[in-house]
């Protein structure tokens, strides 16, 4: 068997050991400590938001946000349906109701035209959302601008969900910080990790000092154990944070590595019959995260996205389907959904391809070769 090529596997390098050394040398082993305010600290210097409140996911974040925001049972949230589940499932644990909104072709996030329509509709229901939750999928930049001037229309707040996307920019600006909320995740697959993590971003300092006490269990500042709100245990750890410290020192280098693999992958396989990228529009910086494609059997000679997915996995290399939208699973299917079919036709073929920035160079020529191969050959047996 060969040695395993992962999809986006965690990059270490010799910061980190020093700051999560130290957390241990200071017996700072707790949900806070000097590393978590540096973090954060990193975080508000990189992205050029105002404030950061660092966290144990970004799906935390997300649900703080909601909350914040005042989303309550019975409410209605504007949510991306091509995206992974965490960005809606804090919309039902609030008890609102998700509506999702389907993608457009350039950047395959969120639909500004199905954004708008979705809006006059729900308010013409009598049910104006309470906020709008776009993604900057796979690092690329939604078309964000637009969806702003939307939301600054009918005076709805966004949420930008950027837990894919921390380096990604759109005319000089960092993703996160449009909206009024914006979210970061360091999981474990992400373009820097705490092993796991998130973070929200504003430039609003009192929704960030809001994040921050809810996280800790919201406790009163009293002598005893006092609570007037329900709280949660959501705070990023002394030691993660560390990790994240030592990671950040490096961003700028790991999106750089993550950009020259997607370069490669066009270099080698863009000439191939049935395979596309997804490029930047004019003023978007994507970070990258993952390289993902489409394969058009039609383009092909009959080749589609599980035959190339299968064959990599022979050969012990991780590959994986774009996200199955959300208006299609079977966990969101009785929710309103604003649909052009273009997530879905995304899902069935389109493939994420291994992009770690540790890739070596003949791990990712092995991927490239194996593409190539299946894409080439005649007969194939999978």
């Amino acid at each position: 068997m060969n040695k395993k090529i992962w999809l986006s596997s965690p990059h270490m390098g010799d910061e980190e050991f020093g700051f999560v050394k130290e957390a241990f040398d200071t017996n700072w082993i707790a949900p806070l400590g000097p590393n978590v305010d540096g973090f954060e600290h990193d975080l508000e210097q990189f992205t050029g938001s105002g404030f950061a409140a660092a966290l144990s996911s970004g799906t935390a974040a997300l649900h703080l946000a909601l909350i914040i925001l005042g989303v309550q049972a019975g409410d209605e949230v504007i949510c991306q349906s091509f995206t992974f589940s965490a960005t809606a499932n804090p919309i039902v644990y609030l008890g609102a109701t998700p509506i999702f909104i389907d993608s457009e072709p350039e950047t395959w996030n969120m639909s500004p035209e199905l954004l708008e329509q979705a809006i006059k509709d729900r308010i013409a229901k009598g049910k104006k959302p309470k906020a709008i939750i776009p993604v900057h999928l796979y690092g690329m930049p939604a078309h964000i601008e637009q969806i702003m001037a939307i939301a600054a229309h009918y005076d709805i707040p966004v949420i930008e969900d950027a837990a894919e996307a921390l380096g990604t920019t759109i005319h000089g600006k960092n993703a996160g910080t449009f909206g009024l909320i914006g979210i970061l995740s360091f999981n474990g697959n992400k373009i820097i990790t705490t092993s796991g993590g998130g973070a929200l971003i504003s430039d609003n300092k009192e929704m960030v000092e809001k994040a921050r006490f809810l996280s800790t269990q919201a406790r009163d500042p009293a002598p005893h154990y006092q609570h007037s709100e329900i709280g949660y245990n959501y705070r990023m750890s002394n030691i993660s944070a560390g990790i994240g410290r030592g990671q950040m020192k490096v961003i700028s280098d790991r999106v750089s590595q993550r950009r020259k693999v997607y370069d490669r992958y066009v270099q080698h396989l863009s000439q191939l019959k049935g395979i596309r990228f997804l490029s930047e529009p004019d003023g978007y910086f994507s970070n990258r995260w993952l390289t993902a494609i489409t394969i058009a059997p039609e383009q092909s000679g009959g080749v589609d996205r599980e035959m190339v997915r299968k064959s990599l996995e022979k050969e012990n290399i991780e590959s994986r389907p774009l996200w199955k939208p959300m208006h299609l699973q079977p966990v969101f299917a009785g929710y309103p959904a604003y649909v052009n079919g273009i997530s879905e036709d995304l899902f069935n073929n389109g493939l994420c391809l291994p992009s770690g920035s540790n890739l070596s160079d003949d791990e990712l020529g092995s991927v490239i070769k194996q593409i190539e191969n299946v894409l080439t050959s005649k007969s194939i047996s999978i």
